[in-house]
């Protein structure tokens, strides 16, 4: 069973997802990442170069390719912010050989976390002004709150350790 992390970005889910799959003895997988190798290039260059849909077309046809990978090890994988909200990734994610587990984080913290790494992401680098951020963030996760909370398992993140909510995690899917 392969367990997939869903979140807004700076949730936290590539810092978490390693320590969850060290835990389980899984592998730990991060979806960006695989994205990136598949396309020769990294996500904020696809976005620049391609644009946005180009990359949500691509991403949906990387998850289906993971769902259907028969893998001897099971692997904890932590997903791109946005992927369970577009082209019907949620509903494919709900089948019987995934969990899903949301972290769910709540704006201020995802801003300051997002404030401090902006450059890096290519939906807000352009952002110069902290409440732009805010509003953005907020209306974001409103929007997407309706795929997350479809997820197996909802953890509110809030001020424990990426360890100790690994070790939550574990304790509520298994």
């Amino acid at each position: 069973m392969d367990i997939y992390l869903l979140g807004y970005m700076g949730s936290g889910k590539s810092t978490i997802g390693p320590l969850l799959a060290n835990a389980l003895s899984y592998n730990f997988l991060d979806f960006d990442t695989f994205i990136e190798t598949k396309e020769g290039s990294s996500i904020k260059t696809i976005f620049k170069d391609k644009g946005e849909i180009y990359f949500r077309k691509v991403e949906h046809l990387y998850l289906k390719e993971l769902l259907s990978q028969d893998t001897d090890t099971s692997r904890v994988i932590a997903l791109g912010g946005g992927t369970p909200c577009y082209g019907g990734n949620m509903d494919i994610l709900k089948n019987d050989t995934v969990k899903t587990v949301y972290l769910n984080t709540s704006f201020q913290e995802l801003s300051k976390r997002l404030w401090e790494a902006r450059e890096q992401r290519p939906l807000i680098s352009s952002m110069k002004d902290y409440e732009q951020l805010e509003d953005y963030v907020r209306k974001h996760l409103f929007e997407r709150s309706y795929y997350y909370n479809q997820a197996d398992l909802i953890l509110k993140v809030g001020k424990d350790s990426a360890q100790e909510i690994a070790i939550k995690i574990k304790a509520g899917l298994f």
